[in-house]
């Protein structure tokens, strides 16, 4: 075991690391833009409005992310129109065609976790605010997806980690992530084991942190929710 050769390898995978938490947030944060319509299109009473939003949770659950991945970084350069397009600059590159990626894949497992956590808000809760006279968009804004996010918080870091986890597939379209790195730093060394050990670690100090982040979270929302009445200790 060569340790002098991990603590000299983590500058890089620290860059690396760093590729990765970008890759993982902006994803993530366009995944949670995209699915909040498209768990409110889920829980639509109109059997045609939920149909779209189906098939669209249904694909992208339903095949691996490497293929995804692959479809949105290969495939879209087939069509001429696509290459031909305003949107060609940045869909040739992999950063871009990761993100779009992520972001789709995300999207669905995010999609399908608020849909959950939507139909689970206790119906009482949506009459009474009816009953005070609130609209329906309203309703959803002040009662349902305050609620459903609350619920929907401990599965969402699940996704979160996940993500991370998956976000080591970047690396086959060349982008120089946390595996990327590594595999990078190998091809010099050939010591695989040392560095790979050394990226596994920097996984692990990533979910520690957002499962922490996480767990805070959860406190601070349902110290909120139920605010304790003064006066009493």
């Amino acid at each position: 075991m060569d340790l002098r050769l991990m603590v000299d390898s983590l500058p890089q995978l620290l860059l690396g690391m760093l590729a990765t938490l970008e890759l993982v947030a902006l994803s993530g944060a366009l995944g949670v833009v995209l699915a909040v319509p498209v768990a409110l299109a889920r829980v639509s009473p109109r059997a045609w409005v939920r149909a779209a939003p189906l098939g669209y949770i249904f694909f992208l659950r339903g095949t691996p992310l490497l293929v995804q991945i692959f479809l949105v970084y290969y495939g879209l350069g087939q069509f001429e129109t696509v290459r031909e397009s305003v949107l060609w600059p940045v869909l040739r590159e992999a950063y871009w065609c990761a993100i779009i990626a992520f972001t789709l894949n995300t999207s669905a497992y995010t999609a399908e976790i608020l849909r959950g956590a939507i139909q689970a808000v206790p119906p009482g809760e949506v009459e009474a605010a009816r009953a005070l006279g609130m609209s329906h968009a309203l309703t959803l804004r002040r009662v349902v997806l305050p609620r459903a996010v609350r619920m929907a918080l401990p599965a969402y870091g699940n996704e979160v980690i996940l993500m991370v986890k998956g976000s080591a597939l970047a690396s086959t379209i060349t982008l120089l992530d946390l595996t990327g790195m590594a595999r990078t730093i190998i091809a010099k060394t050939y010591k695989p084991l040392e560095i790979f050990l050394a990226a596994g670690l920097l996984y692990l100090l990533i979910t520690l942190v957002i499962t922490r982040l996480i767990r805070r979270a959860e406190t601070h929302l349902s110290t909120t929710a139920n605010p304790r009445p003064k006066g009493r200790p």
